[in-house]
């Protein structure tokens, strides 16, 4: 990252979905390279900005590597000091410095196929969280910018995917782990996805809106006609949202669905800090 600020390194970094770090100089005592403020960005494979070189830089990138993809921020200090031995070697600045290491881990990816009436609805409140945010229709009514405008506001990135014929196909375009919701208008084009997506790439939670009656339908389709083996099938929820929530209009199903989502994603979170502790 040699010709980015740690501001537009940051962006680019989110952007790409790598998880990364920021490291701040927090607190100086005595003498330093940098003074309380100064910034870098530490990624897997590279660096922007710095906190003053040497010892305490090499120290610092070493940890903020550990911690990739963490939740948690952590204070580290390093004395700059030839009796301070590091495995990186010293530095007799004197002082002694403090630095915050912040992780800035991959946001969540959720893709709702089908933006009708309950699409929208989840749509608008999963827009007001930090996550990358996938709507895909078939119908273009259902995408226009008047019908989007509610969500002119997001916090999260919105990504619009109108696939005249066959949805699918964004399947192929979405990052690892996107938690995929199925919930279109046509129950030809729910089976197609619930196929498409036991067989294509990597993905988080997979939720498929409709009955019991529904489901076992199309379960035996799946095992029956598309060879899929009864566990893999287990991976598709249904009925989606939360079963003590039983309200049928489209905003009640939407918070329920959204708030099972969040938890989904405290569990991932949690579990990625935990790989890490």
């Amino acid at each position: 990252m040699p010709d980015d600020t740690w501001m537009t390194a940051v962006a680019r970094l989110r952007a790409e979905r790598e998880p990364a770090v920021l490291v701040t100089v927090a607190a100086v005592r005595g003498h330093a390279p940098r003074n309380a403020g100064a910034k870098m960005v530490v990624a897997a494979t590279t660096s922007c900005g710095s906190i003053g070189g040497g010892n305490l830089e090499a120290v610092a990138i070493e940890r903020a590597r550990e911690l990739l993809g963490a939740a948690a921020p952590e204070l580290l200090t390093v004395a700059l000091s030839d009796k301070a031995r590091y495995q990186h070697g010293v530095q007799c600045c004197g002082g002694e410095v403090t630095v915050l290491l912040e992780p800035l881990p991959v946001v969540p990816a959720v893709a709702i196929f089908g933006v009708g009436h309950v699409g929208l609805e989840l749509a608008r409140v999963l827009a007001r969280h930090d996550l990358e945010l996938h709507l895909i229709d078939t119908r273009p009514e259902q995408l226009t910018d008047e019908r989007l405008a509610v969500l002119a506001d997001a916090v999260a990135r919105v990504h619009v995917h109108h696939v005249p014929l066959l949805p699918e196909v964004v399947l192929g375009e979405l990052p690892a782990g996107t938690h995929v919701l199925i919930m279109t208008h046509d129950h030809a084009e729910d089976a197609a996805l619930c196929d498409a997506v036991l067989r294509t790439g990597e993905f988080g939670s997979i939720g498929l809106i409709g009955s019991a009656g529904k489901w076992a339908r199309f379960r035996k389709r799946l095992i029956e006609e598309g060879g899929h083996d009864p566990a893999a099938t287990a991976r598709i929820t249904t009925p989606i949202g939360l079963p003590d929530l039983t309200g049928k209009d489209p905003a009640t199903i939407a918070v329920s669905v959204a708030a099972d989502l969040l938890r989904t994603f405290e569990r991932c979170s949690v579990a990625i800090s935990v790989g890490h502790s």
